[in-house]
């Protein structure tokens, strides 16, 4: 057994890089992990400067200096940050508290349609699930409720952490932008001249984040933006709420399409009930999921994600578990970086004892 594990580290664990690079991606899962609330403003910064650096490069191409492409992109950024800030965030606030008001009704209306669930299935569906299922019902909404009026007693905590982002956040944006290359080669400069393999790491990294980023985001617009046409068209309520949701289920791959299914069938059963109006809005909103998993991803992403659905899923559940909003968010990164490291790592071949 001793010299089953000895032939093992010799083959995987001899190579000096390796085990440096072994050792910098266990730190920094330790940083994030014990720091992650700290270090969220710089996470979020990082973010926008890997989605606003698409565009500097842009405008590098027509001639321009980089601070010029700096000062030009970062004005674009400020003036979307405060439209969004001014009229997209106060009318999805409204929209989001009246849903809040009208949930109880909602509810309401559901537990009449499981209460008719016996008598039209009664080999599948019995009173007493029915009671049960109501019963559970009533205890979310009651949690809801009371998580409404926590979040409303903290509100002037959650504007204070606001207004620190809004404030620290562009700062962080605007920095990063100006000076990514000294900072760049400031952090390269503690590591050792011979590192052949981090720089291809690095590299193949490099790009995957900032083309995922760049493309979950246009991911994000776009299918919000549809969706919300689509819903105003169509004429249900909440339709810039609902339509954020869908843009933002775009997140979790797989299950957040299926969990904001429920609320917009929801909503459109409590105003329509089983009408063609219903229908119609199902079939819409089930043609826009088609047309972004089999034709939008595979244009945005067919050259930066190459992995198993499974791989997905359970990168999403890990790495959301670990670290919430932003593990979901990155998790599909996280992912590939594993498999670049996996792929990247010296494999020598254990004969006659040696490794070679």
């Amino acid at each position: 057994m001793f010299k089953v594990i000895r032939g093992w580290i010799d083959r995987y664990f001899s190579d000096e890089e390796a085990l440096l690079l072994l050792f910098l991606v266990i730190a920094l899962f330790a940083v994030i992990i014990s720091l992650g609330k700290v270090l969220a403003p710089f996470l979020t910064a990082v973010v926008l400067a890997y989605l606003l650096q698409g565009s500097m490069n842009y405008c590098k191409r027509f001639g321009m200096k980089h601070l010029g492409a700096t000062v030009l992109v970062f004005s674009a950024f400020v003036g979307v940050l405060m439209l969004l800030l001014f009229f997209i965030l106060p009318a999805t606030w409204q929209q989001l508290t009246q849903f809040f008001y009208e949930l109880p009704k909602m509810a309401s209306k559901g537990q009449g349609l499981l209460m008719m669930l016996p008598d039209q299935y009664p080999d599948l569906v019995t009173t007493e699930q029915v009671k049960a299922w109501t019963k559970q019902i009533g205890d979310e909404l009651a949690s809801m409720s009371q998580l409404a009026v926590t979040f409303s007693i903290s509100g002037i905590t959650g504007v204070m952490a606001l207004l620190i982002y809004c404030v620290l956040v562009p700062i962080l944006v605007f920095f990063l932008l100006k000076d990514s290359d000294r900072i760049i080669n400031w952090c390269s400069g503690f590591l050792p001249a011979r590192r052949q393999m981090l720089t291809r790491v690095w590299s193949e990294m490099d790009i995957q984040i900032a083309n995922y980023i760049r493309g979950k985001v246009l991911e994000i617009v776009i299918v919000g933006g549809v969706t919300y046409v689509a819903f105003l068209i169509l004429g249900i309520h909440y339709a810039a709420l609902l339509a954020i949701g869908v843009g933002l289920s775009v997140l979790v791959p797989y299950i957040g399409a299926a969990v904001i299914t429920v609320p917009i069938a929801l909503v459109a059963y409590v105003q329509w009930g089983w009408t063609e109006d219903f229908i119609w809005l199902m079939v819409v909103y089930g043609i826009i999921q088609a047309l972004d998993g089999n034709v939008l991803v595979p244009l945005l992403f067919s050259e930066v994600v190459n992995l198993h659905p499974v791989a997905i899923i359970v990168a999403v559940l890990v790495f959301g578990g670990l670290w919430g909003f932003w593990g979901v968010f990155f998790a599909i990164p996280l992912a590939t970086l594993l498999k670049a490291i996996l792929q990247a790592w010296p494999k020598g071949l254990a004969v006659d004892g040696e490794v070679r």
